[in-house]
């Protein structure tokens, strides 16, 4: 029985629904996103500015219709709350992230606005650098051959990423095709307009209690230690240092003195020059280094940052 079929007092002992809703960390938006922020997207000489970026998808039908949202939606019957998660990064983002991790769990008596009850299992996730260009390139590809793209994929076509996702094989006694992503299509509405990278330091009105969840999911970010293994996440075992104090500044929020920044890292021994170079810099080639082994060093002149309660 459903919560709108329901009668007055049935309504207090259904039990509650439960959704997924997925904060993804990127240090920049994929090549060619719709971003809100234009401002926040430009850093000096090229580089990333301190913040970071997260997809959001803007809501096409009540509550909160035309209000931005994290995506996400009701866990499918036959999938696993990973695979909800996974399912919906890779609609809104267009990859796969290389590391994802549940969060919490939200469920306010009173956080739906259509007043049934629904827990949401919240999930954060970081996309590093290669997994952006990975999937920009396959998109070129595809449009090559004539594939859909990734908002076409996100609207439920015939590449969509759901039909990917582990876990989501038909069952014997599935009752037929699962519901369309609700934050990302709403009866075919295209889905291409309605995906937007936002800084996660400049997010707009937001829909349910979506900003609680990402301030959730910035504090337990900015609370790790092992600042080496973020790194690594977003960037990939071989970096610049110019590009290792981006990942810093934007985990802390700060800007940190490239100078004093430089001369710490390589006084701490955390970092091994493989002796290449950049390739492709419009100025002089940086040096490439690597972590070395079980190296986690912390951000100079890092703050510790008390998490959020939800």
């Amino acid at each position: 029985m459903g919560f709108a079929d329901a009668s007055a007092s049935e309504r207090p002992y259904l039990p509650p629904a439960v959704a997924v809703s997925t904060v993804a960390f990127a240090l920049r938006p994929p090549p060619g996103a719709s971003t809100l922020d234009e401002a926040a997207r430009s850093g000096d000489d090229g580089a990333a500015p301190a913040t970071l970026w997260i997809p959001l998808v803007r809501r096409t039908r009540e509550p909160f219709r035309g209000r931005w949202a994290l995506p996400g939606g009701p866990t499918r019957w036959n999938e696993t709350l990973t695979d909800t998660a996974l399912r919906s990064i890779r609609a809104a983002a267009g990859c796969t992230p290389g590391y994802l991790e549940q969060l919490y769990a939200f469920g306010g008596v009173e956080r739906s606005a259509d007043a049934a009850r629904l827990v949401t299992i919240a999930y954060w996730a970081m996309l590093g650098e290669g997994d952006l260009d990975a999937a920009a390139a396959e998109d070129a590809a595809d449009g090559e051959a004539g594939a859909d793209g990734p908002a076409s994929r996100a609207a439920g076509g015939s590449a969509s990423p759901a039909a990917t996702a582990p876990g989501t094989g038909r069952r014997w006694d599935d009752p037929g095709d699962p519901p369309p992503l609700h934050h990302l299509d709403d009866g075919g509405t295209d889905a291409e307009g309605n995906v937007a990278w936002c800084s996660a330091d400049r997010l707009p009105e937001l829909a349910f209690d979506h900003a609680d969840i990402i301030a959730y999911a910035l504090a337990r970010l900015r609370s790790k230690t092992e600042y080496a293994a973020v790194a690594h996440r977003f960037l990939g075992p071989i970096f610049t240092i110019g590009r290792l104090r981006a990942v810093h500044e934007a985990v802390l929020g700060a800007a940190v003195d490239p100078a004093n920044f430089r001369r710490q890292m390589l006084a701490r021994g955390a970092l091994v020059d493989t002796g290449e170079r950049e390739t492709g810099a419009a100025h002089r080639p940086a040096r490439l280094y690597r972590f070395s082994n079980d190296a986690a060093p912390e951000p100079p002149d890092a703050r510790p940052h008390s998490r959020r309660s939800a």
